[in-house]
């Protein structure tokens, strides 16, 4: 064992405490592993994706010829034993002399998430998505409503959850000036979506009718 990469005992377990809350926090997806650069060999894993083991030979020949402080290699991809991809990246642990004696690589798999996004890319496809039907939606008041009033937020740079009184009160009347309600049911319909009473719709209509 190199002296200048030696890692002591209670190193390795700082770090060790380490390595288990990064697996622990991006679980099940996340492995952290810590090489011992003196012995050139895995001394922990937390979260074993990759199926290596404690004692594997760390296979660090890639590594720069001068290790210092603050220095990390990556994010950069490889292939796990599954044929999933891997995103990783490594950062060098420096020992309280100052000198360098571990490697952390920290392997996030992202096969759940790219199975997500793929199910998403599916749902979404517009080429599945086919044209109103006329018949059914040519009354379609609760549609024309819900236009109106998120283009109206949208204009005043507002939303549903955050909208005061008098925010309400206004978008009662420019739906009131855009004939918002002439359909039946209409005044419950808003009261519901604006989150207040049939009774107060009514009230801020009144002086309009």
């Amino acid at each position: 064992m190199s002296r200048e990469y030696e890692l002591s005992p209670l190193a390795l377990v700082n770090y060790q405490t380490m390595a288990d809350c990064i697996a622990a926090l991006l679980f099940p997806h996340a492995e952290a592993v810590i090489h011992d650069l003196g012995t050139q060999k895995i001394a922990y894993i937390a979260n074993n994706i990759s199926k290596r083991r404690v004692g594997d030979d760390s296979a660090l020949s890639d590594l720069p010829q001068e290790l210092g402080p603050g220095m990390k290699l990556g994010p950069y991809e490889k292939l796990n034993w599954d044929g999933q991809r891997v995103r990783s990246i490594s950062a060098v642990l420096m020992g309280m002399h100052g000198r360098p004696e571990a490697l952390m690589c920290i392997n996030v798999s992202f096969h759940a998430l790219e199975q997500a996004k793929a199910a998403l890319d599916f749902f979404f496809q517009s080429g599945r998505i086919l044209p109103q039907p006329e018949a059914l939606f040519r009354d379609d008041w609760q549609e024309r409503i819900n236009t109106f009033v998120h283009g109206w937020l949208q204009s005043h740079q507002l939303s549903l959850n955050t909208l005061s009184r008098e925010n309400k009160k206004a978008l009662v009347e420019a739906l009131y000036a855009e004939g918002g309600f002439n359909g039946r049911s209409t005044i419950d319909y808003v009261a519901n979506v604006l989150g207040m009473g049939r009774a107060t719709v009514y009230k801020y209509l009144k002086p309009m009718r």
